[in-house]
């Protein structure tokens, strides 16, 4: 074995910690809300050591592997923002412990500028 296999398999250890210790914490978030976000950040961070690890490994694929992590960590968290503005309009509850709801004071300054448009209060 090689140095840049080793760092390689290195890199996809440490992507696969990074995925479990986060799959242990999800238990510990109170809402869906915390656990979309905890959930979205620690698959995008494991895709990327893990596609790193990959490249070590096998550098000739490097442009494939590049694509799927620029692909991933420009999709996941769109696609957490989405289901969370989702969550939120469809009425998750917040947890206990939340004391600032921003996406509720946006939609309420929006619908009073919407309001304002059409002329009615």
């Amino acid at each position: 074995m090689d140095i840049l296999q080793i760092i390689g398999a290195s890199m996809v250890l440490i992507g696969s910690l990074v995925l479990l210790i986060a799959s242990i914490g999800l238990h510990r978030m109170p809402d869906a809300y915390n656990r979309i976000q905890v959930g979205t950040k620690a698959s995008t961070m494991s895709v990327v050591f893990v596609m790193i690890g990959f490249i070590f490994i096998l550098p000739s694929w490097f442009g494939k592997f590049f694509t799927i992590m620029l692909f991933v960590m420009l999709t996941n968290p769109i696609s957490s923002n989405v289901l969370m503005r989702a969550s939120h309009k469809k009425g998750e509850p917040l947890s206990s412990k939340t004391v600032i709801d921003n996406l509720k004071e946006d939609e309420e300054k929006e619908e009073l500028n919407k309001n304002n448009e059409n002329g009615t209060f």
